[in-house]
């Protein structure tokens, strides 16, 4: 099966080429489609020469408009039969890749989600890290389910799953309530642990307090008020 890895972008001149570099080198048939949000820092010079390579696309965006935005954008011109979520920092390896797909292509799961928790407590924050669980507490609670990571950037489904849910974020909410959306059609999600080495502020992290507020509005939103 032919996998679309989907790289929503902003300012990350740092680390792009070392995370497209990591991602060729996964064997597997795949295509790569980069969402640059109207990066400043010099990182769409690099996507330009990027744009050589045959089995990338790049998507130039005329504003900042969110993560949730770039990967809506992205999802409009994939063709793979396999979507994956992939953020441009270097927090997460591409080399997890073949067990995150497997399932699928092995028919033994529609959803899988890589987990940062399965492995023990993550080197986060301390803000994160109990955000993340408080989040996590909520969608179990609320939607009966046992996740572990719902905010995870590497989701992974057929790309006819992904293209029958209309998500109406488009800020880091997008992930959340992409999840609720799985949840409520009845996809069982199956989490699989992934290597996952965090970045702070300093290395370019864009994740804020109000992101998590937006996703807890969003978990109670989709469970009381809509569907």
């Amino acid at each position: 099966m032919k996998l679309s890895v989907i790289i929503p972008v902003y300012n990350e001149r740092r680390t792009i080429e070392i995370l497209l570099e990591k991602v060729r080198r996964v064997p597997i048939e795949k295509e790569i489609i980069i969402v640059d949000g109207n990066s400043i820092d010099g990182t769409r010079e690099i996507l330009k020469k990027q744009e050589q390579f045959p089995d990338t696309r790049v998507i130039y965006e005329p504003a900042r408009r969110g993560r949730g935005k770039a990967i809506k954008e992205g999802l409009k011109i994939a063709n793979g039969d396999i979507v994956i979520f992939q953020d441009a920092d270097l927090e997460l390896d591409p080399t997890d890749y073949p067990k995150l797909i497997a399932p699928i292509e092995n028919g033994n799961a529609q959803v899988v989600f890589g987990s940062r928790f399965l492995r023990g407590k993550p080197k986060m924050r301390f803000l994160q890290y109990w955000g993340n669980k408080l989040i996590n507490f909520f969608v179990n609670t609320l939607y009966g389910t046992k996740l572990t990571d719902v905010e995870t950037c590497y989701q992974v489904f057929p790309l006819s799953v992904i293209r029958e849910i209309e998500v109406h974020n488009n800020d880091f909410a997008f992930t959340v309530e992409l999840t609720i959306k799985l949840i409520k059609r009845g996809f069982k999600i199956l989490e699989i642990p992934i290597t996952y080495i965090p970045r702070g502020r300093l290395e370019g992290k864009k994740i804020y307090w109000k992101d998590g507020i937006v996703s807890l509005y969003t978990i109670f939103k989709y469970r009381f008020f809509a569907h």
